[in-house]
């Protein structure tokens, strides 16, 4: 059984057209495009050395029977991007970076008909993409919904070929059929901002549905999500449209708890306020009426926040550990105190799977129903031509989510 069988068999109850709501698609031969809308050069930020982007121009590439080419609206930049622009962990450079990317169908091949999840696609959809199989033909053989990204690739992590048009911080990026493995999905029924943020709110329904599993996470439990950058204050989002109320965000900085509060967390603690793990245990405590956490998201990359978020956390509570995507050290526990005689159930998370990213499109509809100010995450957006700043900015924490929007 090939990748798009199987596919289409995890997936088949989501297969069927856009929402009643959407405007029709454009109908158009699928091999075809509008002529004089695809220029004969594309231009891409390539990561040419540690802390700077160049902005190379390429011959634009040749649409294949199973390829699809997409202009670019946007690309939101992860703490992954920011990592490889300080230190190139995964060796990568030369590169075109950009995962979090979406745009529009300006020419695809005459063998492409629907999405990964059996939805019709035409020229002028929107979409996004999610994981690249080629790396990995073996995960073929695993169930969709319990194997995660990792052991596959993405769009924005690729070693430079001949296409170059591998990254979503481009103005148009090719995405390849065929045995390359690509999975991607049409979501035009979802705004530009919502777009981009589907691949960063995979994550969390990801980190959520793991939490699930322990059997601990319910409706009225007292939960404590520690880091409120964008990851931490999605975390946040998806729990409040879960119904989740009791909410507590632990984070150093006041702006981000505040944020917190307009995404659905009840109670805020600033970690500056306490001095010492006892004190900053006993204020969660506080925050839940004299209670501690029946279930803990730990969002940040920090060992020591790993280590101190143990003591937030009840008799026979629940954690998830999704703050680590990369190798962020070691953190100091104690098993017995921390983890045995308190018989916590602990998961990790790390990315997520095919229907994650699905159930993600819902969420953001969801979101946007009860008011969340999802958007708002969005705190700077910039140019192509500004991508070394953008990187800055991010790295520089002074904002929430950064993301390059085309003109």
């Amino acid at each position: 059984m090939n990748i798009e069988e199987i596919v289409k068999q995890v997936l088949a109850e989501m297969k069927g057209a856009a929402p009643a709501d959407v405007a029709p698609a454009v109908k158009a031969d699928p091999a075809a495009t509008a002529a004089g809308e695809i220029p004969k050069t594309a231009h891409v930020a390539v990561l040419t050395a540690l802390g700077h982007f160049d902005i190379k121009e390429y011959p634009m590439p040749e649409v294949g029977d199973d390829d699809i080419l997409v202009k670019v609206e946007g690309c939101g930049v992860c703490g992954t991007d920011a990592h490889e622009f300080k230190r190139d962990p995964f060796s990568l450079i030369p590169v075109a970076l950009g995962h979090e990317g979406t745009g529009e169908i300006v020419k695809m091949g005459k063998n492409v008909k629907v999405d990964t999840a059996g939805k019709t696609v035409h020229v002028g959809d929107k979409v996004v993409t999610c994981m690249i199989f080629k790396d990995d033909p073996e995960i073929t053989m695993f169930d969709l919904n319990k194997k995660n990204v990792g052991g596959a690739d993405v769009y924005g992590l690729l070693p430079d070929d001949d296409v170059h048009l591998n990254g979503w911080f481009s103005d148009y990026i090719l995405i390849r059929g065929g045995s390359f493995g690509s999975t991607f999905f049409n979501v035009s029924d979802l705004d530009l901002d919502s777009r981009i943020l589907i691949e960063p709110c995979a994550v969390l329904v990801h980190a959520v549905e793991r939490a699930k599993t322990t059997g601990i996470l319910r409706f009225n439990s007292r939960v404590v999500v520690q880091g409120c950058g964008p990851i931490g204050l999605i975390c946040i989002a998806i729990l409040k449209t879960m119904g989740v109320q009791n909410i507590c965000a632990v984070d150093g900085e006041q702006k981000r708890l505040d944020f917190a509060k307009k995404m659905g967390a009840k109670m805020t603690v600033n970690f500056k306020d306490h001095k010492g793990i006892e004190a900053l245990a006993g204020a969660v405590k506080d925050a839940f009426g004299g209670h501690l956490a029946d279930f803990a998201f730990q969002c940040t990359g920090s060992p020591v926040a790993h280590a101190n978020i143990y003591k937030f956390i009840r008799n026979g509570g629940g954690l998830c550990e999704l703050g680590f995507f990369i190798n962020g050290g070691d953190a100091t526990i104690n098993p017995h105190f921390d983890i045995c005689s308190k018989e916590i159930t602990i998961v990790g998370s790390w990315v997520y799977t095919l229907r994650d990213y699905v159930t993600t499109f819902d969420f953001l509809k969801s979101a946007k129903e009860i008011g969340l100010p999802m958007s708002e995450l969005i705190t700077d957006k910039f140019p192509l031509e500004e991508i070394n700043e953008a990187l800055k900015t991010n790295l520089a924490m002074t904002g929430l989510k950064i993301a390059i929007v085309n003109k």
